[in-house]
């Protein structure tokens, strides 16, 4: 495919989907992806004035939620006597609009206790300049001071009452709507909105936002991206369901179909580039599967690296645990006198556990690539993994 990121990003918009959802590691280029969609429509509206992607409301044609988002928030830990702990907030027409003009801070403090702990109370000042959290019980209400993954989720929270206003908005004539804000709004981008979460939170959050998607009828286009295979995995699996306009109606009308849905694997290339491989709708993506790609791609290429290595043993450590032995290398194949053979153990240790991020692209020796090629051999046929090309088609 060798695709550059702009390249992808024009397919991204050529295919009109309701909604594109992409895996890829971290580091691949998620974010990048995003800025580069953001920046090719190159409207005016769509200044880096608020690195949220909502600097001006009016005018815009895409609103973004990625890393930069978590900027316009920063902590007050209140050095001189740790007491009076806060998170500000800059200035910025996003959080504005949600929190003062429409009113959403409880419901924003609902999401966030659905999506983390019950028993915190985040509480908006009264000028919504700030957030401070509380302890539920807690009679001398000391401030305290959450999580990065919990701040990070308050920031998504805020962000999805604002698209769930967004919908309402644009679901309704031109002429019905309160505000004018939104009417040149035609794509919402969705880098990694999961950081922290638990395994029972995350599939919360995944439906939360297929449901949305599935019931929206303000025409807007969305495209997620992810480096988690469970969120990756739900959301596909929602996407894979019809909705019903009514389910009630003689005649069914769909809100939703999954061939409004389309699903891609990213990869960066060695060489720079990339491929946006398509994923059928009806196949489970495997995180394991897709390291054992990644590492059969760079043994045909003869591009082998350290991380490759650890790939190899996260996957012997996560099919362990599934079929139940106490040890990855049990798993590894036998010498000639029945004991697991030593070498396979020795390179896989060491280059997991190296000290020194310099040898990342240290020389890997022919003997070690080749032992490498023979372990991925060993694990097909024995386990009978599938090759990642066959899954996707």
């Amino acid at each position: 495919m060798n695709q550059s990121i702009a390249d992808i990003v024009e397919d991204l918009k050529t295919a009109n989907k309701r909604v594109q959802v992409i895996y890829a590691f971290n580091g691949t280029g998620k974010t990048r992806l995003s800025r580069t969609f953001k920046e090719s429509l190159d409207v005016e509206g769509n200044s880096d004035e608020d690195e949220g992607g909502i600097s001006h409301l009016s005018s815009k044609n895409i609103i973004y939620y990625n890393a930069f988002t978590e900027d316009l928030f920063f902590w007050d830990n209140d050095l001189d006597n740790d007491e009076d702990r806060k998170l500000r907030i800059h200035p910025n027409a996003f959080t504005k609009w949600v929190l003062e003009e429409q009113g959403q801070g409880p419901t924003i403090i609902e999401h966030f206790q659905r999506l983390t702990n019950t028993n915190i109370e985040p509480q908006f000042s009264s000028d919504y300049s700030e957030v401070y959290f509380l302890l539920r019980g807690d009679e001398q209400f000391n401030r305290i001071k959450i999580s990065k993954g919990e701040e990070s989720n308050l920031i998504w929270c805020i962000f999805f009452s604002f698209l769930c206003l967004i919908e309402e908005e644009l679901s309704s004539s031109e002429d019905q709507r309160s505000i004018e804000d939104f009417n040149s709004l035609k794509y919402v981008f969705i880098d990694d909105p999961v950081s922290s979460l638990d395994d029972n939170h995350l599939i919360t959050l995944a439906v939360d936002l297929a449901k949305l998607i599935k019931s929206s009828s303000s025409g807007l286009k969305f495209i997620i991206t992810t480096h988690n295979p469970l969120f990756f995995n739900v959301l596909s699996n929602e996407f894979n369901n019809k909705l019903a306009k009514d389910p009630n109606a003689t005649l069914i009308e769909w809100a939703f179909k999954p061939g409004d849905a389309l699903r891609f694997r990213l990869n960066k290339r060695f060489d720079g580039f990339f491929d946006l491989i398509p994923l059928g709708n009806k196949v489970p993506f495997s995180y394991h599967l897709q390291l054992l790609f990644e590492i059969r791609e760079a043994i045909k290429s003869d591009s082998l690296r350290k991380y490759h290595f650890g790939f190899m043993r996260n996957i012997l450590e996560k099919t362990a645990t599934f079929l139940g032995y106490s040890d990855w290398n049990q798993l590894l194949p036998r010498a000639f006198d029945g004991n697991v053979d030593p070498f396979f153990n020795r390179i896989l240790n060491l280059y997991s556990h190296s000290a020194h991020a310099g040898e990342e692209t240290m020389v890997i020796e022919a003997e070690q690539k080749e032992k490498l090629q023979e372990l991925v051999t060993f694990l097909s046929t024995t386990y009978g993994f599938k090759e990642q090309e066959e899954m996707s088609e």
